[in-house]
C-alpha cells in the first residue's frame, strides 16, 4: 500500500499573505488605470489569476493586457509585501507531525512556481516538502481541480488515501472535484460558513495542533492500523 498524502495549500494556510496578494493585484490593476473593488478583489484570492482577473475586472488572464497585469503583480508582490509575511504559529510543527506519522506531504497552491519556493521558506517547510505543484503545472487553477490532481499522482496516493489543507472556498471545491477530503482553516480570512463541505474546520494550524490526535489526520493514519 503506498503511503497516504497531505496536500498543502500555502497562501492563508501557512502564511498570513493573503492580504498582501489582494493589496499587490489592487495596485497592479490602479496602475493599469482599471478601478477595481478592493473587497472583490480579496474574495477571489485563492483562485488563481487565470481565474482572478476576469473576475473582478473582465479581462482575459492571457491577453496582452493581462499579462502586464500579471505581471507587475508579481512585481509589487516580491518587492512591497514578500519581505514581511510571516509563518503562521506553529505550522513547521503540523507538517513534522505529518511527515512523522508517514504522510507524503505535497503542496498544491496558486501562486505561480517563481513565488512558491519563496513561499515554502518563509512557512519554514521547505526542506519537508516532497513535491509541490503551483499554477504552472495546471492548465486551470482552483477552484478546478487540476492542481489537486497533479499533486495526488506526485505524491503517489488515491483519493481516498489523501487529506488537503487549505483555507478558502476554492481549496474546498477543487478538493472535493478531485474526490479528496478537506480539513479547512479560518486563518485565511473565510469564517467557517464559508467552508461548507470541509470535513473540519479549524482556527488555524496551531490549532490542528493542539488538537491533532483527535483530527482528520490522525484518523486517516489510525484507519490504515492494522488491527489485533
Amino acid at each position: 500500500m503506498t503511503p497516504p498524502a497531505v496536500i498543502l495549500d500555502v497562501d492563508g494556510t501557512l502564511i498570513d499573505s493573503n492580504d498582501a496578494h489582494a493589496q499587490a493585484w489592487v495596485t497592479a490593476f490602479n496602475e493599469a488605470g482599471i478601478d477595481v473593488s478592493a473587497d472583490r478583489v480579496r474574495r477571489a484570492i485563492g483562485m488563481g489569476g487565470d481565474k482572478l482577473m476576469p473576475h473582478v475586472a473582465g479581462i482575459a488572464a492571457d491577453s496582452k493586457q493581462g499579462k502586464r497585469i500579471s505581471t507587475r503583480r508579481g512585481e509589487i508582490f516580491h518587492d512591497e509585501y514578500l519581505p514581511h509575511i510571516a509563518a503562521f504559529p506553529r505550522v513547521r510543527e503540523l507538517v513534522e507531525r505529518f511527515a512523522a506519522d508517514g504522510y507524503v506531504v505535497v503542496v498544491a497552491s496558486s501562486a505561480q512556481a517563481g513565488e512558491l519556493e519563496a513561499l515554502l521558506k518563509i512557512a519554514g517547510v521547505d526542506d519537508l516538502i516532497a513535491s509541490g505543484s503551483s499554477s504552472s503545472d495546471a492548465r486551470r487553477s482552483k477552484p478546478d481541480p487540476d492542481i489537486v490532481h497533479v499533486a495526488l499522482q506526485r505524491s503517489g496516493a488515491q483519493p481516498h488515501r489523501a487529506i488537503m489543507l487549505g483555507d478558502t472556498p476554492y481549496d474546498v471545491e477543487a478538493a472535493q472535484r478531485a474526490g479528496v477530503a478537506i480539513v479547512a482553516v479560518e486563518s485565511g480570512g473565510w469564517r467557517a460558513a464559508d467552508l461548507r463541505g470541509a470535513v473540519e474546520v479549524h482556527p488555524g494550524a496551531a490549532e490542528i495542533c493542539a488538537h491533532y490526535a483527535q483530527s482528520a489526520f490522525a484518523r486517516l493514519i489510525d484507519s490504515a492500523r492494522p488491527t489485533a
